[in-house]
């Protein structure tokens, strides 16, 4: 039998959301290279660099923290990790109240050096930096405190109050899930409005909310458009979303009733 044929590879699969380090599944190195005529000692050295645009997980208040991955795998070690399999175990911490990145960062390089049976170098960045990509436009809520454990859209969350102001907010906490494969579909998310000032912990909440939510993208953007809409009172808004790429295609539903279309320029790190 093909080891192969034990893995999750090709086969339809539910998608944990509680972290599970048994859903890795290595695969022999040797065995691989035997069929291109390699044993023993091979004639390179090297290693497999793999990027990871997806991390997500909770901390102790139930708040979605998010991060870029980058693994390094020595070429000499015994196994190498089936990408579904990483996939699937990565998707695993999103439900789980995991505190900082540098736990996080720790039980991955544990996860995987022991899968690989090698030291895997593991380093966490945030969703968007200077110089790779371009965030957004508007000022980031993500730093904004709060506590949540509602991952179903939650429009209640929002409020807004005072005299007219302008501003553009924007979030990389944004997770849905695909109403067909149950994928996790993440995505950085404008909100530009003149109106009411909205209160940014309200609208991170309510952003937050759609963790577990089963909706394409371009309906998500429309329910938040809607839900804004109503419960802010905003004269003119805008929400503009860019998630993650999905086999080389990225979805981008931008929704306004005082623009003509979205900024230009705009890619941001995890696309």
């Amino acid at each position: 039998m093909n080891p192969l044929d034990r893995s999750a590879l090709g086969r339809a699969t539910t998608y944990p959301d509680r972290y599970d380090p048994t859903l890795l599944f290595p695969v022999d190195r040797e065995e691989q290279r035997r069929g291109i005529g390699l044993r023993g000692r091979v004639p390179f050295g090297g290693a497999d660099l793999w990027t990871a645009y997806e991390i997500s997980w909770l901390d102790t208040r139930g708040k979605p923290q998010a991060a870029i991955g980058e693994f390094r795998v020595p070429c000499d070690s015994p196994a190498l990790i089936e990408s579904k399999s990483l996939k699937l175990y990565l998707g695993s911490f999103a439900q789980e109240p995991m505190g900082m990145g540098a736990e996080v960062m720790r039980r991955i390089q544990v996860d995987l050096s022991a899968a690989c049976g090698a030291f895997v170098a593991v380093a966490l960045s945030p969703p968007g930096w200077p110089g790779a990509g371009a965030d957004l436009p508007g000022d980031s809520i993500d730093a904004t405190a709060i506590a949540t454990d509602v991952y179903e859209p939650d429009p209640d969350a929002l409020a807004a109050s005072g005299s007219g102001i302008e501003e553009t907010l924007r979030s990389a906490l944004f997770r849905s899930r695909c109403p067909v494969t149950g994928q996790p579909d993440c995505g950085d998310v404008m909100v530009r409005y003149r109106g009411p000032r909205i209160d940014r912990a309200g609208l991170l909440r309510y952003l937050v909310s759609y963790r577990r939510h089963a909706a394409f993208h371009e309906s998500c953007v429309e329910r938040v458009f809607v839900d804004v809409l109503e419960h802010c009172a905003p004269q003119a808004l805008t929400v503009y979303a860019r998630f993650a790429r999905r086999g080389g295609i990225d979805i981008n539903p931008f929704r306004s009733n005082f623009e003509s279309g979205p900024p230009p320029g705009v890619r941001t790190r995890r696309q």
